[in-house]
């Protein structure tokens, strides 16, 4: 497979290798992006990327709490002005309060809002307004107690990153405080067993080849990958990761401080895993003055 620059590119920015050493990894790998960054961290080239795809896409996340249930919605518009629009964050209000009483975005497209569905809201929304905008993603959670987040705060309930937290136990300064963690440090999953067991094989296997890399024997690099995979949960999931309020304790010591039994959570960022096109704003102004 031929390697092209933009590939080479594209590797540079994802795992901060050298253009050499990008190229080489391509090359080495038939041009699979996922197997050069294995290969480069194997060659401790490259640290572990986050797939967490780059913010593109703007709007809010709205959270919203009924009882023993949450929800956290995503609407996206073109550009953060309509974000601040007071009419925009009127109706992702509302479509949170909808989302309360379904399942998933399918069925909040079609809920009622009104007198109309969801979706024909945004509809007439984007003719009043000027701008695209979606429906993109909708997450529940239940549980005994339930506490919302929203970090960056636009207007009540909604800004650039929501979270919901549910457990058994614990009051809702403790289980806010859990939410503000999780909007901080973004952990993959509640704990190991809710994990791919597919990421972690993968971890482990990238972990196995770097250890190998040193020449030590076998035996060794067993002990050394348990400590490794250790770390490796210490920092993809919350109840291992050390809590930001007290680093002393991990998220997992520290509910069982406050008597909590935390079940589950959900993190909404908006615009997570869509590219955005970049454009050159002042490009744009001199073609247009020029009347090209």
């Amino acid at each position: 497979m031929a390697i092209t620059a933009a590939m080479v590119k594209e590797l540079r920015e994802t795992s901060g290798a050298g253009m050499m050493d990008a190229k080489k990894a391509l090359t080495e790998n038939n041009g699979d992006m996922e197997a050069a960054i294995d290969w480069l961290r194997t060659k401790g080239l490259a640290k572990a990327a986050k797939k967490s795809g780059r913010t593109a896409a703007e709007g809010l996340v709205a959270v919203a709490v009924d009882g023993s249930k949450g929800v956290a919605v995503e609407v996206n518009s073109e550009t953060d002005f309509v974000g601040k629009n007071a009419d925009f964050q009127a109706m992702v209000g509302g479509i949170a309060t909808a989302a309360l009483g379904v399942s998933d975005v399918h069925a909040l497209k079609a809920a009622d809002m009104g007198g109309k569905s969801v979706e024909q809201t945004v509809t007439d929304a984007i003719a009043t307004i000027g701008e695209n905008m979606s429906v993109r993603r909708m997450s529940a959670i239940e549980g005994e107690n339930v506490v919302s987040y929203v970090h960056n705060a636009a207007a009540d309930g909604m800004g650039k990153i929501g979270v919901l937290v549910a457990a058994n136990g614990g009051d809702a300064a403790f289980l806010k405080q859990v939410a503000m963690h999780i909007a901080a440090i973004n952990p993959a999953a509640l704990s190991e067993d809710d994990l791919d067991p597919a990421v972690v094989e993968k971890e482990k296997q990238v972990q196995m080849d770097i250890a190998r890399e040193s020449g030590k024997p076998e035996q060794v690099i067993e002990k050394m990958i348990v400590g490794r995979m250790k770390k490796y949960m210490s920092e993809v999931t919350l109840l291992n990761q050390s809590f930001v309020v007290n680093p002393d304790l991990t998220v997992g010591d520290a509910a069982k401080e406050a008597g909590a039994d935390i079940k589950g959570f959900v993190r909404l960022e908006v615009g997570e895993g869509i590219e955005k096109k970049v454009e050159d704003f002042a490009a744009e102004v001199a073609k247009t003055a020029s009347g090209a």
